[in-house]
């Protein structure tokens, strides 16, 4: 992990926190696939529409490893701090999801900051697994065996979004977690830790929460901190009864000691939880198939969940 980290260094780009949202956007896409595993064959990928509670369309794609119809599926958000990243910044890492774990995964497009600020990732991703649920049936898919998941801020879009559907009676079958966000303020001893030279950086962190967020009340909105916020009422949320979870983190990530906190309240709720950490990884080292074998141990052991979560075999 740290020759990785040695070679991008290396490569001398202009730290993302420097540049303006749209061209931090563009390095991002450029970058995404470098060290990520080459893109898995499957028999379908289909672009798709997703339509929002305000009237706007959101980009999607299936990935599916088989055209046979009835397959369980994964809504998958993508990470990014709530301002970079994309479909096509994850499509390697979707494809290896629906072809280890034998599903279809459908990865969307929220709206990102600084445009669109909080809260409409948040009814955006809720808006999609809506929209899965209900047009499952017509794309040839199971609307029985459903689960969410995604990494970083996906992974909080993913929290977020299992907690309402528990209360609309959408009943999940999984939530794949990949180093989630969970905490209003950074101020744990792995942020503290790991705040500088671990390619998640704290001047990075302050960076995209200052685009995504309208004001620092929101910091404290259960929306944004499953781990730690509360609602209009000032009450946290109530855990009990959520989808299970599976859980991969990295050692090295400043979000690590959060997302442990995360899992202790889960399990005290009740909630199954299944958490990995790789040792030696930093944030976003998932996307490092092709330099870090842990990467494709992580994919293994989240494909291995999602078949269990599904009862396939």
């Amino acid at each position: 992990m740290r020759g990785v980290l040695d070679r991008i260094d290396r490569a001398g780009h202009p730290p993302m926190h420097t540049l303006e949202p749209d061209q931090a956007r563009a390095a991002y896409e450029a970058g995404a696939g470098v060290l990520d595993v080459p893109l898995a064959p499957l028999d379908r990928v289909e672009d798709l529409s997703v339509p929002t509670r305000d009237g706007q369309t959101l980009r999607a794609r299936l990935f599916s490893p088989s055209a046979t119809p009835g397959l369980p599926v994964l809504l998958y958000l993508h990470g990014g701090g709530f301002t970079v990243g994309s479909v096509a910044t994850h499509e390697a890492l979707c494809r290896q999801l629906a072809a280890l774990a034998g599903c279809a995964v459908v990865s969307v497009d929220y709206r990102l900051a600084p445009q669109w600020k909080f809260p409409t990732a948040v009814h955006d991703a809720w808006d999609s697994l809506q929209w899965l649920h209900r047009s499952a049936p017509g794309l040839g898919l199971d609307a029985t065996r459903l689960a969410v998941g995604g990494d970083s801020a996906g992974g909080t879009l993913s929290l977020v979004t299992a907690l309402t559907a528990r209360d609309a009676g959408l009943p999940l079958a999984l939530q794949l977690l990949f180093y989630p966000g969970c905490a209003g303020h950074q101020d744990t001893g792995s942020h503290r830790a790991f705040a500088q030279g671990f390619l998640l950086e704290k001047a990075h962190i302050d960076y995209f929460f200052g685009h995504y967020l309208r004001t620092p009340a929101d910091r404290d909105d259960w929306r944004f901190a499953p781990l730690d916020g509360v609602d209009a009422d000032g009450n946290a949320p109530e855990l009990e009864g959520v989808a299970p979870v599976w859980m991969g983190l990295a050692e090295c990530d400043p979000l690590t000691d959060e997302c442990i906190a995360m899992a202790d309240r889960l399990r005290m709720a009740g909630v199954a939880v299944d958490l990995e950490i790789y040792h030696g990884m930093v944030h976003g080292f998932i996307q490092f198939g092709r330099a870090i074998p842990q990467a494709l141990d992580a994919h293994r052991h989240a494909a291995q969940a999602l078949r269990q979560a599904f009862q396939t075999p």
